[in-house]
């Protein structure tokens, strides 16, 4: 009975240790709507994609996210912004943007097409020596670096995706160690909060992958131990990976 419920706890938690507004009962089932419809966006298939990004668009809320920050970050690691990550799409990112896509060949839009974010995600993978071998087997392999908040998709061998995240905090880190995906569940309620978590792959336990109503900047707050994703890149995740075996490697100091 301990054992089920520790794991009970660990994947019906939510990444709320942090982010003080909960979302709404209403927020949560327009959400829910939301990201069913997104799975059915052909970019969502694609490997190193993002929905397109433009000035003036901003990351509002958990169930409102146009990626403006994870651009805002990959920018800075492309050495071609050095302002603030405010999650609005103000000038100054048009001014990067523009930089980045003068330096890769690119046509100058100021605009982050899917184009433009292939390459930026490419050229912004840090510390790939740090990434383990076993992420490179056969099949498809999800790694969760705790120290730079990513996860890395590789199938047979070659990188395929990598997502900002965020993992459990001090007192329910995400277990290191390798693992495979044992259960899925696309509408998964938690037993705990009854708050819905989409996309869920469990692991670990009850420590799963999965869509986050409370992350909006990854590199702020934590989970009780699951992995939080955007709502996106969890339907990107999902449906790259459901009908196959996904093996999960998880590692990096804790951060």
């Amino acid at each position: 009975m301990r054992r089920l419920m520790l794991g009970a706890l660990a994947g019906g938690m939510l990444a709320a240790t942090l982010m003080a507004v909960p979302a709404s009962a209403a927020t949560v089932g327009s959400t829910a709507a939301a990201a069913k419809a997104s799975s059915g966006e052909t970019y969502l298939r694609k490997s190193f994609t993002r929905e397109r990004t433009s000035p003036g668009d901003r990351d509002v809320s958990p169930t409102r996210i146009k990626h403006v920050r994870e651009l805002q970050y990959r920018l800075r690691w492309a050495n071609v912004f050095d302002g603030g990550v405010t999650g609005t799409y103000g000038p100054a990112t048009t001014k990067a943007v523009k930089k980045f896509q003068k330096r890769a060949g690119l046509t100058q839009s100021g605009i982050a097409n899917h184009t433009t974010w292939r390459r930026l995600i490419k050229a912004t993978v840090r510390a790939k020596s740090s990434i383990p071998r076993r992420c490179k087997d056969r099949g498809w392999n999800a790694c969760y670096d705790r120290k730079r908040h990513r996860v890395t998709l590789w199938r047979n061998g070659t990188l395929h995706n990598e997502w900002l995240v965020r993992g459990g905090g001090t007192a329910y880190k995400t277990r290191t160690g390798d693992y495979s995906v044992f259960r899925r569940s696309k509408d998964h309620v938690s037993t705990i909060y009854e708050t819905k978590m989409p996309y869920a792959q469990f692991f670990s336990g009850g420590q799963a992958l999965h869509a986050s109503y409370y992350m909006v900047d990854p590199f702020q707050g934590h989970s009780h131990g699951c992995v939080n994703m955007y709502i996106k890149d969890a339907t990107q995740l999902w449906n790259l990976t459901a009908k196959s075996k996904l093996k999960v490697h998880v590692y990096g100091a804790w951060s």
